[in-house]
């Protein structure tokens, strides 16, 4: 699968997970949010933007160009989809992570990350612990992009793995050749 087609399903993934990013630094639409520090680590941490996005980008361009090509051939190929398959599984993890851990929410006077200690249901039944309407909009809003970069992290960790499938049997290959090269030698003492 090696192909043109596979770095076309990636563009827009590639897409969606820098904009779900960019977009978490502003709820609501407000630059306030930011300036407050009102911003969770898990958004500082950018997972969209380097993993879902620079760190897949770089397989979906070598793919795009070299598919034609039969890139699967190709080591670099491979390895690059090693490094897709890595920068999508640190962005899946942020986003779970900042799912899980809850987000920030207007708790009495303060902007706080209550909802981390409460364990699980807290996106359903907690929400009303949060003062405040803008609270619950950013709650909201990021819950949603959040689950918009599970999905298109998901996707492209089976694309990426698809890619990463190729290294595994070259190296496969080169193992099996050699041992039996290895082994014809050591039994018939010399090169066939």
């Amino acid at each position: 699968m090696c192909t043109e087609k596979c770095s076309l399903c990636l563009y827009p993934l590639v897409l969606i997970s820098v904009i779900c990013n960019i977009i978490l630094f502003f709820p609501c639409w407000d630059v306030k949010y930011v300036q407050n520090g009102q911003i969770t680590l898990e958004v500082k941490l950018m997972g969209g933007l380097v993993g879902g996005g620079v760190l897949v980008l770089l397989p979906a361009v070598h793919f795009h160009r070299t598919g034609n090509e039969g890139c699967c051939a190709k080591p670099f190929g491979m390895f690059l989809a090693a490094v897709g398959v890595v920068g999508a599984l640190y962005s899946f993890l942020v986003a779970l992570l900042g799912l899980f851990h809850g987000l920030y929410c207007g708790y009495d006077i303060d902007w706080t990350s209550f909802l981390k200690k409460q364990g699980e249901g807290y996106l359903s039944h907690l929400w009303k612990d949060c003062s405040g309407a803008d609270s619950k909009i950013v709650m909201k809003f990021n819950v949603v992009l959040f689950s918009v970069l599970l999905v298109a992290n998901s996707l492209q960790i089976i694309l990426c793995a698809k890619q990463f499938k190729g290294l595994l049997g070259w190296l496969w290959k080169i193992f099996t050749t050699s041992f039996k090269c290895s082994k014809y030698v050591k039994v018939y003492g010399g090169v066939p």
